[in-house]
């Protein structure tokens, strides 16, 4: 809300990969719905487990679609109650 971005208009996420009921739930929270698997990218059959870096990891393997104008999410999280946001807008 304060960088004006409506949640449901983020055209992927890119999730911290340690748990895939949390990706499923985080996906569904943001966007208001079920997200498809092109929204809400999951790697954790691939690589299981990558912690923190499964956010990057996931952007560098869905990223090349994007449009100017689109925006994603890349978000992970760290130990304890640290996290870590970044909104990627496409010029």
């Amino acid at each position: 809300g304060d960088l004006g971005l409506d949640p449901t208009s983020l055209k992927r996420l890119w999730l911290h990969q340690a748990n895939i009921n949390m990706n499923v739930m985080i996906g569904k929270r943001v966007l208001g719905r079920d997200p498809t698997p092109e929204e809400n990218v999951i790697i954790l059959d691939e690589y299981a487990n990558t912690s923190s870096a499964g956010s990057i990891i996931a952007f560098h393997k869905a990223n090349d679609d994007f449009a100017a104008g689109e925006t994603g999410l890349i978000c992970s999280f760290g130990a304890g109650y640290s996290a870590g946001t970044v909104f990627v807008k496409k010029r």
